[in-house]
């Protein structure tokens, strides 16, 4: 094997990732416990991901014990069902993935919640918005990431967030001075492979040098 072919090879394999990696809620094998080797060892390549000033200020709460996963769930079935019924999909069929995932989420084995120190103050500007929580989303999709090349599917979801203060209490996060910002269900994948998601052309959503209203198009059918 040539180093371009192995180049190759290694590109398509990240491409493919990226194409993959998406919300998996009717495939998760739940009830079946995941080992914290593979959560660490996801958490290990997470951490190499951007931050603003390389502050680190992320903090992950795993939870993989039945009795704090229920109490968790119960928080995000409430809250769930609050925004479904606000704030209904278009699509039925992620309707009810989403119902599913509310419905069996005591049975996820594990629940990764992201956390940064600090928390801004209600009249935070823009740009302190976009540092701050910008500070951690780039490592969630890296554990994502890590954790579909281990054949672990993956939802991130902020419904729970509904429930901040309550949830707290629950991991013994302190409220006061850490934000949870999302939290990622986590079991193995049921199946063979996971096929790209429904999106959009990208010449739908880039404009070059100024910004440019696409011509309209319907959606792409969901999968």
């Amino acid at each position: 094997m040539t180093r371009f072919t192995a180049e190759l090879g290694e590109r398509d394999g990240l491409d493919r990732a990226l194409t993959t990696t998406r919300s998996i809620r009717r495939r998760l094998a739940y009830g079946e416990p995941v080992d914290r080797e593979l959560i660490s060892d996801c958490l290990q390549l997470a951490v190499h991901a951007p931050n603003g000033g390389n502050r680190q200020e992320w903090r992950f709460v795993v939870a993989d014990d039945p009795a704090v996963i229920e109490q968790i769930a119960g928080y995000y079935r409430t809250a769930s069902e609050a925004y479904l019924a606000a704030k209904p999909p278009r699509d039925p069929s992620m309707a009810a993935a989403a119902r599913l995932l509310a419905s069996r989420l005591h049975e996820v084995p594990v629940l990764v919640v992201g956390c940064l120190k600090g928390r801004l103050a209600p009249e935070a500007s823009a740009r302190e918005l976009s540092s701050f929580y910008g500070s951690i989303y780039p490592a969630l999709w890296s554990f994502m990431l890590a954790a579909g090349r281990r054949r672990l599917g993956t939802t991130l979801t902020t419904v729970q967030l509904a429930y901040e203060r309550e949830l707290a209490d629950v991991l013994g996060i302190p409220y006061e001075t850490t934000t949870q910002v999302a939290m990622v269900a986590v079991g193995h994948l049921l199946g063979d492979g996971v096929s790209p998601a429904p999106r959009r052309p990208v010449d739908e959503v880039l404009s070059w040098n100024c910004w440019q209203e696409p011509a309209t198009a319907p959606r792409p059918a969901p999968s």
